[in-house]
């Protein structure tokens, strides 16, 4: 006969994200009812890497370690997205100076094209002094 795993086979953690960080609820299967019951232990901060235990709780090595390797984890990914989402703004840039020169109404590109030229100048101000910079080495 083989042990069940812990939680009948699920995590023991989970991480409800939010804008800036998670709340931590530990996972527990195995109590008296059977039901799936999250108590939550803490406040993670992605932000600021604050870690804030939850009323009188406290946190075990093993909490303390799945917290952290979640956050890191999720740091790195948000890392990821942000520059995915900046690469997918290149392909923006793209698609609007092909509407602008194919597709667009002279009322449409009325409408927007003081705004984007005002980012764009802001883009490209930014852009060129941190290249600078690096050039630079400062």
């Amino acid at each position: 006969m083989t042990d069940k795993p812990a939680n009948g086979g699920l995590p023991p953690y989970y991480f409800r994200v939010k804008d800036n960080g998670a709340l931590v609820f530990r996972v527990d299967a195995e109590n008296r009812q059977r039901r799936l019951e999250l108590e939550q232990i803490a406040n993670v901060n992605v932000n600021n890497g604050a870690v804030k235990p939850q009323g009188d709780t406290e946190l075990s090595e093993a909490d303390r370690a799945a917290i952290d390797a979640w956050m890191a984890a999720r740091t790195e990914e948000l890392a990821r997205r942000e520059v995915d989402d900046i690469l997918r703004t290149v392909d923006t840039l793209n698609l609007a100076a092909h509407w602008a020169q194919a597709k667009a109404t002279d009322a449409q590109l009325e409408a927007v094209t003081d705004r984007l030229l005002m980012a764009m100048h802001d883009l490209r101000t930014v852009l060129a002094k941190k290249r600078a910079d690096r050039v630079l080495g400062d």
